[in-house]
């Protein structure tokens, strides 16, 4: 099973993310996202991050996950590459991000994310769970 692809939309660009469970959608979400900034397989796991959200909705946990994501590399100068979820039936994600501090000397420069977007955002669950996002560039 693939992890995410990408899609287009007008001056932004949009992903889902796919996964055996929740965890693991959110997971690969986060990975879809720092591949739009870097290519995450530069990012060395040297720092570690945890964090805390509860949501009231399977959409707004989503949203909320990737607005954190995005205020801990724009706040703390960072770049991930490994994401660890856990998401019980309250909607209480708590998540282990890895990373390094951000060096383009190092890391390519790819594309900055100025927001994450409700637009489209959605999440399925069938046999596998399916996450959409758009993120604004």
């Amino acid at each position: 099973m693939k992890k995410y692809e990408y899609f287009e939309a007008t001056a932004d660009i949009g992903f889902n993310a796919y996964g055996k469970d929740l965890n693991e959608a959110f997971e690969n979400a986060g990975t879809a996202m720092f591949n739009i900034i870097t290519d995450t397989a530069d990012v060395e796991p040297k720092s570690e991050i945890t964090f805390d959200i509860t949501s009231e909705d399977e959409v707004s946990l989503l949203y909320d996950y990737l607005e954190e994501l995005l205020f801990h590399h724009e706040i703390d100068f960072m770049l991930f590459s490994e994401f660890h979820v856990e998401i019980d039936e309250d909607l209480h994600l708590k998540a282990t991000i890895r990373g390094e501090e951000i060096n383009w000397d190092k890391h390519e420069r790819k594309t900055e994310i100025k927001a994450i977007t409700f637009h489209k955002m959605e999440v399925k669950r069938t046999d596998k769970v399916k996450l959409r996002a758009i993120v604004d560039l």
